[in-house]
């Protein structure tokens, strides 16, 4: 079937019920005079708080031209990160200046634009839908007259017409697009450019889309796959220097970080994978890439023809990449840099090669960044303080209780020692190298990793003394203050080397973790350290009722900005707009960005419709993203870190009629997600225990997922989280709070995934066998779960009643929300009071919804 005819650029263009043609020369006005317009502060004193200005960004960059829209109550209103004020109202309803992204010019230079003097005309949000023929047609001179993008119409330079639905194209042109309103006869709505949408935005919000200068998505770059012949090349001369049969180069950093900085992106960079989770290994001949199954169709895609593909955890596969490099590492010589591999791992490995008469080797200097010529320098952005309303608990706290665990550990004897111990066996401190851990303890955060209000540190704790290792341009003079009254000594990060190479603590043995950097524990020599479970993971992941409160409101808000969000995403939809998975996301974020204490996201926006959603970490770029269709469900995976907590929401949505498949596996899932919310168990249960509920119900039907149920959730620190889950053998407590996300993924067609976040908390039992020893959950996450998939045959009557009430608990807590927004609390209300799935066709194949 051909595909719909292309379209002129989208602008913003008036709504009118008259047939009157509008002058565009009374409707414009330069860059210049746009920046004299008028604007209300709008209550903007409670976004330019010490907490935002506290998070690192700077308050010396340019700011661009105050524009602002009178009598708004815009659910899409935008908040620029220098407090600058921009709003505008809800999509059918007037705007001040709608930039033209065809004009724009760079260097200074001014820009045209369509500006509305005559504010009792509507105007459109893009390429409106409902205009009259004669309304059309003014649009479409005014377009040739304005645009400079070369014709649509030639059929070479339309690439995305495959991805939208048949259904909207119609079988001819006489039928018109179905499920567009308002367009009658021949006239299609033409398709949106994969980005052109931004045309709609003023101000701030269009020069932070323009530039892509809000969040890491959208500085991301849309390339070919980088050509790795050359740095391979450079990486195999330094391993025939050192006589290497093999380099391994790992995701982490020096603080074996599932997130990293720019500049410890070292296996992204030596191979183009761009997934969080893999190891690079090097040969004399061969490049492999070693990863779990979450990525193994993305780094089919990234991954050049210098690299293999190892999938991990495959049938009959390896396990990871330890267990592939023993199994071929035979009189070998595996190199590394001891910094990148925690000690836990380094021990692993040696045991298994060393049968193999293999070794490692660790040059002085890391491959990468000899190789790396353009590597990113360190972030300098200052750490700035976690005030007790947000913590519920002091750092000086924190810090006595571990000094009580370092003096409870006994001392280090060998068992068959009768002896008394002496001091060089009796635990004097520990050293805490977790940079979440950090920040915890000492109720401090910073921005040197995306998404993760962390900083580069290392900690000593011991009976008698306390040492940060941090930069000093980091400090601020209030920090500082703040760590003298904690009574902590501070020296350089790098300091950290001779510090444990002197032993400045005396005699006496540190307790290290076992995701500790190998290079401290070459350093200590095993002498002098002692290998434990992480005390502060322990006291991290349970929350305190502070923290539990704090999380309960930053899910209410990020829940009603969710909500916002899907009402405006179905609405354009509805109306016939073509939506990229991108500028979803980079909505979102912008509904996010209004919230109270926002900060940025929790991690990278999962947006995914169609095949793209089959892969569990899709995340799309500004140009390279598909059409959000009406045939598949679309994935949104994503959340916001605020100072009160750290927020991690799944949906998975449908804007068509759904099929048989997509609502048998979508029930499957939910069923799986109520199945785990529901449970109740007694004290002592593992989370491995309940990860059945989750996968019973898929797999009655042969279906399964193949990552983790679940996760821990810190408190505005990193959104995964140990030590407890839904796949090892912790107990859950009172206290840990946990994501709940099963899914099902069809490779190549779509996917789905529902994720909610739970706190474990005591519950009340009939029986009360035993006593009061039984746990259940809390939901924190307050966003609606959609009915359109559901097969209510399928589900029990509990199930049935669980999703009902649901619903309508998020429409009793945030209806206060939104109240500024009808939109979205119309579209609220709407969903706690729809059933379940949508009616049969009728005769002749006839489907109504009555949305």
């Amino acid at each position: 079937m051909a595909p719909p005819p292309p379209p002129p650029p989208p602008l913003c263009l008036p709504f009118t019920k008259r047939n009157k043609r509008i002058d565009a020369a009374e409707l414009t006005r330069s860059f210049s005079q746009r920046s004299n317009i008028s604007s209300r502060s709008q209550g903007m004193d409670s976004y330019r708080s010490a907490d935002s200005r506290v998070s690192g960004r700077s308050a010396g960059t340019h700011q661009p031209a105050q524009l602002v829209r009178t009598g708004s109550y815009s659910p899409t209103q935008t908040l620029a990160s220098d407090a600058e004020k921009l709003s505008f109202d809800s999509d059918s309803e007037v705007y001040d200046v709608p930039a033209l992204p065809n004009k724009k010019t760079r260097g200074g230079q001014q820009e045209t634009a369509l500006v509305r003097s005559d504010s009792k005309r509507k105007w459109g949000y893009g390429w409106g839908m409902g205009k009259n023929k004669e309304g059309r047609v003014m649009t479409r001179e005014r377009s040739a007259s304005l645009d400079e993008k070369p014709s649509l119409h030639t059929s070479a330079t339309v690439t995305r017409s495959s991805t939208r639905s048949s259904g909207r194209s119609g079988a001819s042109g006489a039928s018109g697009a179905t499920g567009v309103s308002g367009v009658s006869g021949g006239s299609r709505r033409p398709p949106y450019y994969a980005s052109d949408s931004s045309s709609t935005l003023v101000g701030s919000a269009y020069i932070r889309k323009e530039d892509g200068v809000d969040d890491p998505i959208q500085r991301r770059v849309d390339k070919e796959k980088v050509d790795t012949a050359a740095r391979l090349e450079e990486i195999r001369k330094l391993m025939m220097r050192d006589n290497l049969d093999y380099y391994v180069i790992p995701s982490e950093d020096a603080h074996q970080s599932e997130y990293v900085a720019k500049g410890d992106k070292r296996r992204e960079w030596i191979s183009g994978f761009t997934g969080s989770a893999g190891q690079a290994i090097i040969s004399k001949s061969t490049a492999y890439l070693v990863t779990d199954s979450r990525y193994w169709i993305q780094a089919k895609e990234e991954l050049d023809n210098n690299w293999h593909l190892i999938p991990a955890g495959d049938v009959d596969g390896p396990k990871d990449w330890i267990d592939w490099l023993s199994d071929r590492a035979k009189d070998a010589r595996i190199g590394m840099d001891a910094r990148m591999i925690s000690h836990q791992h380094a021990t692993q490995l040696t045991a298994k090669i060393n049968e193999k008469k293999s070794k490692l080797v660790f040059p002085p200097q890391n491959y990468i960044d000899l190789v790396w010529k353009d590597k990113p320098s360190r972030s300098k952005e200052p750490v700035f303080i976690q005030p007790i309303e947000f913590t519920g608990r002091e750092a000086s706290s924190k810090l006595a209780e571990i000094r009580n665990f370092v003096r409870a550990q006994p001392p280090s004897v060998p068992s068959y020692s009768k002896s008394n111990p002496t001091p060089a066996q009796m635990h004097v401190g520990t050293l805490i190298t977790s940079l979440s851990s950090i920040a915890y303890l000492l109720n401090l955060r910073g921005s040197d990793i995306p998404y993760n209000p962390l900083f580069y540190a290392y900690l000593f704790v011991s009976l008698d003394r306390i040492t940060l290792f941090l930069d000093a341009s980091k400090l601020t003079p209030d920090v500082e203050d703040y760590l003298a009254s904690l009574g902590i000594e501070r020296k350089e990060y790098n300091d950290i080397w001779a510090f444990l190479r002197r032993r400045e603590w005396g005699e006496g043995k540190i307790i290290i973790h076992a995701e500790t950097s190998y290079a401290i524990s070459l350093m200590l020599t095993h002498f002098r350290y002692t290998v434990a479970p992480s005390f502060v993971e322990d006291m991290k992941a349970v929350k305190n009722e502070v923290e539990l409160e704090g999380m309960r409101r930053a899910y209410i808000r990020d829940g009603a900005a969710y909500v916002k969000w899907l009402a405006w995403l179905e609405h354009k939809i509805q109306q016939g707009y073509d939506i990229t998975e991108w500028e979803a996301a980079w909505r979102l974020t912008e509904y996010r960005r209004q919230n109270k204490h926002y900060w940025g996201l929790a991690y990278e926006n999962i947006s995914a419709s169609g095949p793209n959603a089959a892969l569990p970490h899709y995340s799309p770029t500004k140009l390279g993203a598909k059409m959000i269709d009406r045939e598949t469900p679309y994935l949104n995976d994503s959340g916001g870190q605020y100072r009160d907590g750290t927020c991690d929401t799944t949906r998975t949505v449908h804007f068509g009629r759904p099929t048989q498949d997509q609502c048998e596996a979508y029930t499957r899932v939910l069923q799986g997600h109520i199945g785990i919310d529901s449970a109740v168990f007694p004290e002592g249960t593992k989370g491995s225990a309940l990860d059945v509920l989750a996968r019973r119900a898929l797999w009655k039907d042969g279906l399964n997922y193949l990552h983790g149920t679940g996760h821990g959730v810190g408190a505005f620190l990193n959104v995964h989280e140990g030590p407890h889950g839904f796949s090892n053998a912790i107990p859950l407590v009172p206290g840990h709070v946990i994501t709940n996300e099963p899914g099902f993924y069809l490779e190549g067609r779509w996917g789905m995934r529902i994720e909610s976040a739970l706190v474990v908390r005591r519950v009340k039992t009939k029986g009360e066998f035993n006593g009061d020893i039984w746990l259940g959950f809390e939901r924190l996450t307050c966003v609606p779960i959609q009915t359109r998939m559901v097969k209510e045959n399928m589900l029990t009557k509990e199930e049935k009643q669980w999703l009902k009430d649901h619903n309508k608990k998020c429409l009793e807590k945030l209806e206060p929300y939104l109240k500024d927004d009808k939109r979205a609390l119309k579209w609220l209300k709407r969903e706690a009071d729809r059933g379940f799935g949508l009616a049969a066709p009728g005769p002749g194949g006839i489907a109504i919804d009555w949305d």
